[in-house]
């Protein structure tokens, strides 16, 4: 009995306890539960739910790497004051600090009538004192600002080339805002004129630097046009404009699509300007250019209110009268229609028909050859002649006949005015017309001189102009040749290699960066024929490197693509391993081996059956000049206008397509050769595109003294007088060497 109460005893205790136990089990994690779960929330609702949060007992541990140390003492403190301070223990870790990286360096100058402001973040060990002295001397007395901040890092790369092109820009422009930085150069500026816009484009485009892109927004307001001047011509080459000019956006469209419903292809320029003598002024160029649209050849021009329609002799009686009534009653009160139909040639008389011609070459030579009224009249085209062209560049060849129209000398010294505004050309004046061309380097000189024989020969006089805008001759349009943009995309990929993740072929980041770079280089570099070559370093399996450097080379090919660069020329090629430029033992090594790389290749020679050579005319010197099939038929003269505008430079669409032997090519043998040989590009090895030599023009004859009686020395007959001769200028000569402009974005006021 007395065991058994023991053992009962012994019992009740084990089961107290272990009741106990369970119950303080309980209790405690039912404590470190709540004490984490308060704590937590605690934490999520300050915002630092990085903190991971663990309770033993009473003791609260917090784990976690906190951003800052500022951030993991508030951590602790948040905790603290839910659990009491005594029981929290901190494990918690801190990222460790970052070095430092270099800001972005940038400058900044403002420029106006007002004085200069100088603003941004440069380094330290930059020296200012060059700039700052510049502008002071830029700058009206005690007007320069000087807000520049500096900070103790190197120079980067590229601060120098970037900093001394914005001094250029800095005293070129007075009116101007210009931001520098090493990733890029943005220059706006206000011109007082379209001319000086063109200069200032001009100077910008010889001091580009080589490895930082540049945009230049250069603005000018809009030109005075005096007399306000829209001239349409529809000749053996369709409808264009002469000269086209618009009062305002709305005016310009309307022109522009009553032309395109005469028929005018592409996009014809037309200026806005200022000087409209009627707000009507579009109503009554679309009147003229319907009418003309049903002629269907002739000329028309606007001048100010003075509307002269010539039809060609084409053109029916009836058809002109029609059309002369319509137009006449649709005109504008304000504006008064000449109208005249060009009679049928007749037959000329002994002495053949009155003519003066003047010739200018490339080198600046002018001649002076026909008929001239009188030896007052010699004397003053001789001194206008000197005047605009040089006194030592003049040769004068003319007779005297005093049985020439009245304004003859008015009509002489026109087209010799107009004859100053080229590069190199001819003017042929006769009774009922002048005609005028010629090469130029000035996109607007058509136009200008339409203006110009309207106002001088006045109401109802016919002329005509035929004039091609060669872009090699406009010195701000210049475009580089193969090697140059060689030379402009290599410098970009010297500065920064394109580089890829491993195994990867997308173009981002940094890489980024650097293939806008070259697409800016090579922005007047159009059909070149450049190879984008891909490389890589020896490790790994050649065939997947070989694979990997040529989705490196096409990846880069289509982001320039992207970024607006022509790549109708360019082509694709990964060459792997095949081509160290440095040992693969090493890491340095092999690091520059992972590249990419551009050169020149040449193109493909067309396969096409050549056709006999065309036959010259017996006055050719027997060489096969450029364009000589589009000559006239007296044996001189322009190659005819490759386009309606007379747009295109010379060798694009005028020069002859050549088989390897030397004869031309069909137009389908040239279609396919076209499809292989981007127009205009030379072979690769070639320094620079050179035209095909021509043959030198005989030397005119060394002006001597003239006779004591000059009228006396002229011949006695027509079969003696001296006629005009062939153009002796040569439309393909080697324009002069100009520093290529990288396209500067056009903009107007």
């Amino acid at each position: 009995m007395r065991l058994n109460v023991a053992i009962l005893t012994t019992a009740a205790f084990v089961f107290a306890a272990g009741m106990a136990l369970l119950m303080a089990l309980f209790v405690g994690s039912a404590l470190e539960s709540r004490s984490a779960r308060h704590v937590s929330r605690a934490l999520v609702a300050g915002g630092l739910p990085w903190v991971e949060v663990s309770a033993d007992g009473l003791l609260v541990t917090l784990a976690g790497t906190a951003p800052t140390e500022a951030m993991r003492f508030r951590a602790a403190t948040l905790a603290g004051g839910v659990v009491g301070s005594a029981r929290v223990i901190d494990q918690m870790e801190v990222t460790p600090a970052k070095a430092l990286t270099a800001p972005r360096f940038s400058l900044e100058f403002l420029r106006n009538d007002d004085g200069i402001s100088v603003i941004g973040l440069v380094p330290s060990s930059w020296d200012t004192g060059a700039l700052l002295d510049l502008a002071s001397g830029l700058a009206p007395e005690d007007a320069l600002t000087n807000m520049i901040e500096t900070a103790d890092f190197a120079i980067p790369a590229q601060w120098s080339e970037a900093m001394d092109f914005g001094l250029v820009a800095l005293q070129l422009l007075p009116r101007s805002k210009i931001s520098l930085a090493t990733d890029g150069i943005q220059v706006t500026a206000i011109s007082d004129s379209p001319a000086q816009k063109r200069h200032f484009d001009s100077e910008l485009g010889r001091k580009l630097p080589g490895t930082v892109p540049v945009i230049i927004q250069i603005s000018a307001p809009r030109p005075v046009i005096a007399p306000f001047t829209l001239r349409y011509v529809i000749d053996a080459d369709g409808p264009r404009f002469d000269a086209c000019a618009a009062d305002s956006e709305r005016a310009r469209t309307r022109i522009i699509a009553a032309a395109r419903r005469a028929g005018v292809s592409g996009s014809p320029a037309c200026t806005l300007g200022l000087g409209s003598p009627s707000p009507r002024w579009a109503e009554a160029a679309e009147v003229v250019i319907a009418a003309m649209a049903e002629l269907g050849a002739g000329t028309a021009t606007i001048s100010d209110v003075d509307v002269t329609l010539i039809a060609d002799a084409s053109v029916a009686q009836e058809v002109f009268d029609r059309v002369l009534g319509e137009a006449t009653a649709k005109l504008p009160d304000v504006f008064s229609l000449k109208a005249t139909l060009t009679p049928r040639p007749a037959e000329q008389g002994a002495e053949g028909p009155a003519r003066f011609s003047a010739t200018l070459s490339p080198e600046g030579q002018l001649q002076l050859r026909g008929r001239l009224t009188d030896g007052r009249m010699r004397d003053v085209v001789d001194a206008f002649a000197r005047a605009r062209f040089g006194a030592g560049n003049i040769y004068v060849a003319t007779r005297l006949d005093d049985t020439l129209p009245g304004d003859w000398g008015t009509r002489v010294l026109a087209g010799l005015a107009a004859l100053a505004e080229l590069h190199s050309g001819s003017v042929e004046v006769e009774p009922e017309r002048v005609a005028l061309r010629g090469l130029t380097g000035n996109q607007e000189a058509r136009a200008e001189i339409a203006r110009q024989l309207s106002d001088r020969l006045g109401q109802g006089a016919g002329f005509a102009v035929d004039v091609t805008y060669d872009e090699r001759l406009d010195p701000a349009r210049a475009l580089p040749g193969p090697q140059e943009c060689l030379a402009l995309a290599t410098a970009v990929l010297d500065q920064r290699q394109i580089t890829f993740a491993p195994n990867a072929t997308a173009v981002e980041g940094e890489s980024s960066s650097i293939v806008r770079a070259l697409a800016l280089a090579l922005a007047d570099c159009p059909g070149v024929t450049l190879e984008i070559g891909g490389h890589t370093d020896s490790q790994g399996r050649e065939e997947m490197n070989l694979r990997l450097s040529q989705d490196r080379a096409a990846a880069v090919l289509a982001a320039l693509e992207a970024a607006g660069a022509d790549t109708s020329g360019m082509t694709a090629r990964g060459y792997g391993p095949s081509e160290p430029i440095a040992d693969n033992g090493t890491e340095e090594g092999r690091i520059a081996n992972r590249r990419i790389a551009v050169k020149l290749v040449a193109p493909a020679p067309a396969a096409a059956t050549p056709v006999p050579v065309i036959e010259l005319q017996p006055e050719d010197d027997g060489e096969a000049v450029p364009g000589a099939e589009d000559s006239d038929a007296d044996g001189g003269g322009l190659p005819e206008d490759p386009d309606a505008e007379g747009e295109a430079p010379m060798g694009d669409a005028g020069d002859l397509v050549l088989a390897d032997d030397g004869t031309p090519l069909d137009d389908d043998a040239a279609a396919a050769a076209a499809e292989v040989t981007p127009p205009g590009q030379e072979d690769a090895g070639t320094p620079e595109l050179a035209p095909r030599p021509v043959a030198a023009p005989a030397p005119a004859p060394a002006p001597g003294p003239a006779p004591a009686d000059a009228d006396l020395a002229e011949p006695p007959g027509p079969e003696t007088e001296v006629e005009p001769e062939t153009f002796d200028w040569q439309p393909h000569a080697t324009p002069p060497s100009l520093r290529p402009l990288r396209r500067p974005q056009e903009q107007s006021q």
